[in-house]
């Protein structure tokens, strides 16, 4: 997507480098970030350098191709051996989000798959570019993905719509279109009238820094808004639809995403505005038989505690409670199907009950 004019995705490889958007910096200052291995990749993953399931999992798929490359061929045992170490910190970085363990499962296959076909002769090599190969085409299949989400959600934006949305689920997160905005993204460029409210996204802003960062880089006319706003806005008849992106949707239709969105589910629900998750099928878990077995990441008080932003010269990070107090901080939480009018993915919108059709082969 654009930046200044200019095409970016959210990571992608050069050589041996992972190369990435450096998110905590936004909107006040756009960097890209070169990871020069696979344990600062996993670190990128733990600390939100990179975030989104989507650019997490082509992140993670990056990262085991790039430790492949990097273990020396001298033996197949020394290979095995730190290529496993690598694959279990790359896949637990972020524990909610299906897509890493997906795309970093299907990095490892790859690899197995080449070892077999090795008969023996030269199986570092043949391991080492199917790894490399296959993180390449899980990041061009998230773009794919994104672009077809985009596609199959369009109808739903009708013209003067009035979006609400949570978090940051555009191109940062799926490494270029994204999900729940994709839409959006596609009926501006067709030039329908569509406004969005942003929820600015505590503790972290995604919202506000993310999101309207990237509508803003693309023209598309939005407000951001207090988390709490939301119901207000709906009260008032000022809000046509939400769309949210997903971080894990079990096999019954639960969806578990960015905290707070359970919260406008249910005020959508009550005013009965249609609530809409924009994922890729990746990002359905059909081992999770409900959101009930989600694992709920618990992330670090110091992110509740502080804040970071620009004084117009430098970036400052201030303390915004008081010394002493503690905090809770769960990352995400989770929507129960009832909520959801619909889940646009690539291959089509589905209601949650159906949502094991838009799982290839399922």
């Amino acid at each position: 997507m654009l930046v200044r004019g200019k095409n970016y995705r959210a990571v992608w490889m050069e050589g041996r480098d992972v190369v990435v958007v450096n998110q905590p910096l936004l909107p006040h200052q756009f960097k890209i970030l070169r990871l020069k291995n696979h344990r600062q990749t996993a670190r990128a993953i733990q600390t939100m350098i990179v975030r989104g399931a989507g650019t997490i999992g082509a992140t993670g798929a990056y990262g085991l191709a790039q430790a492949a490359l990097k273990i020396s061929n001298r033996s197949l045992h020394i290979f095995m051996k730190q290529i496993g170490k690598a694959y279990v910190l790359l896949r637990e970085a972020r524990p909610t989000a299906a897509d890493l363990a997906h795309a970093v499962d299907r990095v490892w296959l790859a690899m197995a798959d080449a070892l077999k076909k090795s008969g023996g002769a030269q199986p570092i090599n043949a391991m080492k570019e199917a790894a490399v190969g296959q993180a390449n085409q899980i990041a061009a299949e998230y773009s794919e993905r994104g672009q077809q989400i985009a596609k199959v959600g369009l109808p739903l934006i009708k013209p003067n719509s009035r979006v609400l949305t949570h978090c940051n689920a555009g191109w940062l997160a799926l490494v270029d279109w994204g999900s729940a905005p994709a839409p959006i993204y596609l009926a501006h460029r067709k030039g329908r009238k569509v406004f969005v409210w942003v929820d600015e996204t505590r503790p972290r802003n995604q919202g506000s820094n993310l999101t309207s960062w990237e509508f803003l880089q693309e023209g598309v006319p939005h407000r951001i808004i207090a988390d709490n706003a939301g119901g207000l806005l709906m009260q008032r008849g000022e809000v046509d639809l939400c769309i949210v992106g997903a971080d894990r949707i079990a096999a019954n239709g639960d969806v578990a995403n960015k905290i707070g969105t359970y919260q406008k589910a249910v005020l959508a629900r009550e005013n009965g505005i249609p609530f809409y998750v924009a994922a890729p099928s990746s990002t359905i878990d059909l081992k999770c038989k409900s959101g009930k077995q989600i694992p709920i990441e618990e992330r670090s008080e110091a992110e509740m505690h502080f804040i970071w932003g620009s004084d117009g010269r430098k970036m400052r990070k201030v303390r915004i409670s008081p010394k002493g107090a503690r905090a809770a901080n769960p990352a995400f939480d989770v929507t129960p199907a009832r909520y959801i009018t619909g889940i646009i993915t690539e291959r089509g919108i589905f209601k949650p009950t159906q949502i094991r059709k838009a799982v290839r082969g399922a």
